[in-house]
């Protein structure tokens, strides 16, 4: 099958779409299929995966408490019409067809092709996309199939724009964060604990700030406690938010390898974010590298950790909450251990091998030329 895959965001900064992408695209190709990525970017852009084609230079634009690198205007929409002309695709799939990026380029360029669009986001008010349905309105009715990567993503498209969507999860490797070796130098000890997170530091709906806030809960009862922070943004104003600027070790972007490595390191992964997150794709990594996660009670992270039995769940924005959520994961090692057992069981549901396949289903219910996926009918 050639299938077309248009990613909205530029990969030169590293998300969760851009990854979910990436990674479904290699699966696709790993069972045979040939497969072509579109994203913003110049063509030899190092960003890029060998696969993807870039169609023009991406823009900052600030997006539900992110800033997503887009791609819009008449040049690139004449590229991405001549990319799909020539892709002679017997399925199309936009990500996020909604943002003024890439994908919607794509959408209204898309003649003759089944057209497959996953939702991403969860936001629960959106005048902007609420204001703009009756434009997009002639574009979606080009969609054969909608999914949603979770419940809350599903929830969103159903509230704003109508319709159905079938639900397919974000994917993990799980048999590489499995196999992953710890790095000794981040490995804690009884005496020294390691508390991981990954997130940017420059969003502050990824935490941080809830984490600084309990780093001197946690200390408190265990002084030697070491926090491992991985993630874009600026060190030094977040090592100012830190009531002990040494308390806190800060990696900077990681490559996979070492995110991998510091998440088979750690004792507790800590997850402390405060909104806008549709799934949880870094608890899933977490979990199948075998480390006991401690999550905002979020609706997404409730549905991941299965309301609690696949790790521990804290009022979400509350530091002291998140401390006694940690602790408690210190202070019973028997207990951490049947947590981490748990999610890595449950991170399982999660493998690309699964969710491919289940994309594959959705292609294949279009090309068929089936009733519409996410219509309100079929689910």
């Amino acid at each position: 099958m050639r299938i077309g895959i248009v990613c909205p965001y530029s990969f030169d900064v590293a998300g969760g779409v851009q990854f979910h992408v990436r990674d479904l695209a290699a699966a696709l190709g790993g069972r045979g299929h040939e497969v072509r990525v579109l994203a913003p970017g110049d063509d030899g852009d190092p960003a890029l995966p060998p696969f993807a084609d870039g169609c023009g230079r991406a823009v900052a634009v600030p997006y539900n408490g992110s800033v997503a690198r887009l791609s819009f205007g008449p040049v690139v929409a004449g590229k991405v019409r001549r990319w799909v002309a020539e892709g002679r695709f017997d399925v199309l799939h936009l990500h996020e067809p909604l943002s003024p990026s890439v994908s919607m380029l794509g959408l209204w360029a898309a003649v003759d092709v089944p057209v497959v669009a996953t939702f991403h986001t969860a936001i629960l008010r959106s005048r902007a996309m609420q204001t703009a349905f009756p434009l997009l309105r002639p574009g979606l009715e080009r969609i054969s199939a909608r999914i949603a990567v979770s419940e809350d993503a599903r929830r969103t498209l159903v509230e704003h724009i109508g319709g159905d969507a079938v639900v397919v999860p974000n994917g993990v490797y799980v048999d590489a964060f499995a196999a992953a070796r710890p790095d000794p130098r981040l490995t804690g000890t009884p005496e020294a604990p390691v508390i991981a997170f990954v997130g940017r530091l420059d969003e502050p709906r990824k935490g941080f700030g809830v984490l600084a806030e309990a780093v001197p809960r946690i200390r408190a009862r265990h002084p030697g406690a070491r926090f491992v922070v991985a993630g874009r943004g600026d060190v030094g104003t977040a090592r100012a938010r830190l009531a002990d600027p040494t308390a806190v070790e800060f990696l900077g972007p990681v490559p996979d390898a070492d995110k991998l490595a510091l998440l088979a390191s750690a004792d507790v992964y800590l997850a402390p974010h405060t909104g806008g997150e549709s799934f949880g794709i870094v608890l899933v990594e977490a979990m199948a590298a075998g480390v006991a996660v401690a999550a905002s009670d979020l609706g997404a992270f409730r549905r991941v950790l299965d309301d609690g039995a696949a790790g521990r769940l804290f009022a979400t924005g509350d530091p002291a909450a998140a401390a006694e959520a940690v602790l408690g994961l210190l202070e019973d090692p028997v207990g951490r251990r049947r947590l981490a057992l748990a999610g890595a069981r449950a991170a399982r549901r999660y493998d690309w091998s699964t969710v491919t396949a289940q994309v594959l289903a959705v292609y294949e219910t279009v090309r068929a030329g089936l009733p519409p996926v996410g219509d309100g009918r079929r689910r």
